[in-house]
């Protein structure tokens, strides 16, 4: 079931735009997944900063 929506890194960034660019795919507050993001990066042991250049790299930016 392909719904035609594509993940975009988003011009409303604060590093690369990967946060809000993949609330803007899930039609959530980007605020509230950055947030998710540092609080998972620190009990995760910090394993988000290694996956956050990952997907800045893949994630292709807005046209």
């Amino acid at each position: 079931m392909a719904t035609g929506k594509k993940i975009y890194r988003s011009n409303d960034r604060i590093i690369g735009g990967v946060c809000a660019g993949i609330a803007e795919y899930f039609d959530v507050d980007p605020t509230i997944l950055r947030i998710g993001y540092v609080v998972l990066t620190i009990f995760t042991a910090f394993s988000g900063i290694i996956l956050y250049p990952f997907l800045w790299i893949i994630i292709p930016s807005q046209r």
